[in-house]
């Protein structure tokens, strides 16, 4: 239940019938934003800001601006924002719903039908996924380190955070690498301060209440799941752990949840790579591959339960982060420092994505010539001619079962 007090926050435009019109808006996005979360950014940006001018250019970019700053899924974080603004609460909620509605469904009858296949281990379309799936993981990591690491500083702190976390496989050494990212850029990247941005949105009492939620969640889950020895609150506490710390985009959710769902026996490794793999066949956001886990676990709750239930964990905190930081964002954006902590974050978790390039997409793909053949004709058509990652989800799968048969 959303505290009374969220309801302090103060958007600049309201009128009836507007849950209905983002609800549709967003919809038909859900619908056909392929791409990947900058991808979305721009069709966000042609709908609201150029097509339906529920703002202007400034306060747009200060949204993603902030979204990218906090942790979480930065398209949905700027959906849930949009949705905020014209029609409060209600409007945040449903331009989430709307969004991510579609990858949802598709990913959780994706799994429904992995459990009619048999030996997944003998189904060469599904390696050619977990394939599929380690080129666009190296493109992530290529993008972002260009992005993220233009600097000697910045990419040898990511080497670092790789070795760390493949040195310490577990969510130990993952928060302790972004952890130590954050503190090296807090004394030694920051830099000036960003200009005020044009957004204003008002509202402390209800982003207090917001950031605490964020905090008792967090800390309190993980003490409710030991004390209930509940595999469900268990669940719950593993997906909202994973989505607050996901830094820098949907791929950096991969190492964190698979070191959430594999080791422990809930999700087995190849059915965790052939979902991912998957995802990047849907539109909409990559974070919607949580329906696919939930819906794919062992035992209860698992099916549609168990995918709206990770559903809702992955995305909550970022969603009270939006809430929390968004009438402080003017004076946060001023402060050199939390620039700096930003950059080191950034540079880390480019390190998480490469050690998960490794550990577990490329041990769990790559058994054969054929294989890395395969993953490099995938990487050409992502990175150099701009195929479509659906297009390449099918073209892996067909390329995988034509090698499995010669």
């Amino acid at each position: 239940m959303i505290p009374a007090s969220l309801a302090g926050i103060r958007t600049l435009e309201k009128k009836n019938g507007a849950c209905l019109e983002v609800f549709w808006a967003f919809l038909r996005l859900g619908l056909t934003s392929f791409g990947g979360p900058v991808a979305h950014l721009s069709y966000f940006r042609a709908e609201f800001v150029e097509r339906r001018q529920w703002l202007d250019e400034a306060s747009y970019a200060d949204l993603v601006a902030l979204c990218q700053f906090l942790p979480g899924p930065a398209s949905s974080q700027v959906g849930f924002a949009l949705g905020l603004r014209r029609a409060g609460l209600c409007g945040g909620f449903v331009a989430w719903t709307a969004f991510t509605l579609p990858s949802a469904l598709a990913l959780v009858a994706f799994a429904y039908g992995l459990s009619g296949l048999g030996d997944l281990a003998r189904q060469p379309w599904l390696h050619g996924l977990k394939i599929v799936a380690l080129a666009v993981v190296a493109q992530a990591v290529w993008t972002m380190a260009k992005n993220l690491c233009p600097d000697r500083i910045r990419a040898t702190l990511a080497v670092c955070a790789a070795a760390l976390v493949l040195a310490l496989p577990s969510a130990g050494g993952q928060i302790a690498a972004i952890a130590a990212g954050g503190l090296f850029g807090l004394f030694f990247l920051a830099g000036p301060a960003a200009p005020a941005p044009a957004l204003r949105i008002e509202g402390h009492r209800g982003a207090l209440a917001a950031a605490l939620a964020f905090l008792a969640l967090l800390f309190g889950l993980p003490l409710a799941a030991a004390a209930t020895q509940s595999h469900g609150v268990a669940l719950f506490a593993s997906f909202y752990r994973a989505g607050a710390l996901v830094f820098g985009g949907g791929h950096v959710v991969l190492p964190l949840l698979q070191q959430a769902v594999v080791p422990p026996g809930w999700i087995d490794n190849s059915v965790f790579l052939a979902g991912y793999g998957a995802a990047q066949a849907v539109p909409g956001p990559l974070f919607a591959f949580a329906a696919f886990l939930g819906a794919a676990m062992r035992e209860a709750p698992n099916g549609a339960a168990g995918a709206l239930l990770c559903l809702v964990a992955i995305y909550l905190p970022s969603f009270l982060l939006v809430l929390a930081v968004l009438p402080f964002w003017r004076a946060l954006r001023a402060r050199p420092k939390a620039q700096g902590a930003l950059k080191g974050v950034n540079a880390a978790v480019v390190g998480l994505l490469l050690a998960a390039l490794y550990n577990p997409v490329w041990t769990s793909a790559i058994f054969s010539p054929s294989d890395f053949a395969l993953a490099v004709l995938a990487f050409l058509l992502l990175a150099a001619w701009k195929v479509p990652p659906w297009a390449v989800v099918i073209l892996g799968a067909i390329g995988a079962t034509f090698a499995a048969s010669i």
